[in-house]
């Protein structure tokens, strides 16, 4: 099966299959006498619970991490970097768009071998007009516009751009990402002195202190950078994250391109970077920053789309995730975190509606404490850690539990994305974050 030739089709069914399996493993335990009825979550808290210890602990702060001197070692180094283009995806982006032109201009890099495109895609506001008024100030910016409702998503807009490009490499911005100058010379020596084809930078928060909600998220994207790295130290899984990605052209080229079938490109081409062997790595530091959402609605928009897309990658390559093309060992990490990350959620929710209609206690409440538990662990190290960029905030009991607390918000946002999908066909849409500037 060719990766270009993934079209998404028959989603719907599949995430019915989901549910109905995840249905029967919530409801067995109650169905069991009750000296039993606790064994099977005490079993895949043990199995999973185990795995994702290994992982959190797994971590170093010198995993993949780029030597300083590295970029000294070599007189000639400048002289042979890659070309590379710097892509942007914007959309409605009037409030960081100047901001993140000025970033974009500082960028550390022989102009040579620099080309800046930002895709305006069916803008609406005042993106377009700000975009043509750069681009005449500054001759080093080049601008495409598409129509509004061209299709595709963001991959439709990132796609349209490619045979306008020839770098060797691509480094993909969201509009509001902030970055340090000498970001990208370090992104591309650590990628070559590693032999990766992919590199994610870690994502920061660069509006932590607004408010509790977003000092969670600043933690949360630690986590999740900590549980990265302690999977690939293991022989796993690692991911591109969108914002703050390094990618070679080539493997783009052999994976078919940017996705317009899905509305997470970079979970998609996680997926297709793996099944190509083509490795991802995460970069610690320096830091790719970001806004997080402000209000509570506007976290679950967002999480539902990073849901729905991170299921719809599972539903469309499932054939070629069993088959040879990974190793066991690859095959061992996406089933423990797919069953962590997908599977747990609805399973609870299931197990309380059946413990609630039969005035039970759930059952499945072990394994959900080991889950969060471990992510708790999580949290507390990627805080602990040195980093460039915004300050992390403190890994006390309070900001651990609160954001231990804050992380339960999956239970809820698995669930209600599975059963909309079960229930509903999806139109394609990029449903993207609204940016205010910082």
């Amino acid at each position: 099966m060719a990766l270009a030739n993934i079209s998404g089709e028959n989603r719907r069914t599949k995430s019915i299959l989901f549910l109905i399996c995840c249905a029967l493993v919530g409801i067995f335990p109650h169905l069991i006498e009750p000296s039993k009825s606790l064994f099977p979550s005490i079993t895949l808290a043990i199995l999973l619970g185990g795995y994702g210890l290994r992982v959190v602990l797994r971590d170093r702060r010198d995993n993949y991490q780029l030597q300083k001197e590295y970029l000294v070692k070599d007189e000639n180094f400048v002289e042979t970097l890659p070309k590379v283009d710097v892509l942007v995806a914007a959309r409605d982006e009037e409030n960081v768009i100047e901001r993140l032109v000025s970033r974009l201009l500082l960028i550390e890099y022989p102009e040579d071998k620099l080309a800046i495109w930002i895709i305006d895609d069916g803008s609406q506001d005042g993106t377009s007009d700000l975009l043509q008024e750069l681009r005449k100030n500054f001759s080093r910016i080049n601008v495409l516009s598409r129509p509004l409702m061209s299709g595709g998503g963001k991959s439709g807009a990132l796609n349209s751009v490619l045979s306008k490009t020839d770098g060797e490499w691509l480094f993909i911005l969201d509009a509001d990402a902030q970055l340090q100058s000498n970001v990208l010379l370090r992104a591309i020596s650590f990628a070559l002195n590693g032999g990766w084809c992919g590199v994610q930078l870690r994502k920061s928060v660069v509006n932590c202190e607004l408010n509790q909600l977003a000092a969670y998220q600043a933690m949360e994207m630690a986590m999740d950078a900590v549980i990265q790295r302690g999977r690939l130290a293991l022989g796993g899984v690692s991911e591109l994250r969108g914002n703050g990605q390094l990618i070679n052209r080539k493997v783009l080229e052999s994976c078919g391109g940017f996705n317009e079938k899905t509305i997470t490109d970079d979970l998609d081409l996680s997926f297709r970077f793996l099944l190509t062997r083509s490795p991802i790595a995460i970069m610690w530091d320096p830091p790719i920053q970001e806004e997080a959402v402000e209000s509570i609605p506007a976290l679950f928009r967002q999480r539902k789309r990073w849901a729905e897309g991170g299921l719809q990658r599972f539903f469309d390559y499932w054939p070629l995730l069993i088959s040879k093309r990974l190793t066991n060992f690859k095959k061992i990490d996406l089933s423990c975190f797919f069953l962590l990350q997908y599977v747990l959620p609805v399973v609870s929710l299931i197990d309380l509606i059946v413990s609630i209609v039969l005035f039970e206690t759930p059952l499945y409440w072990p394994l959900s404490i080991v889950a969060l538990g471990i992510s708790s662990l999580a949290f507390w190290k990627g805080c602990s850690q040195n980093s460039e960029g915004p300050r992390l905030p403190s890994p006390n009991f309070i900001n651990i539990l609160g954001a231990t607390i804050y992380l339960s918000h999956w239970f809820i946002v698995i669930p209600f994305v599975v059963f909309k999908m079960s229930l509903f066909r999806k139109t394609l849409l990029w449903e993207k974050t609204d940016h205010i500037g910082f």
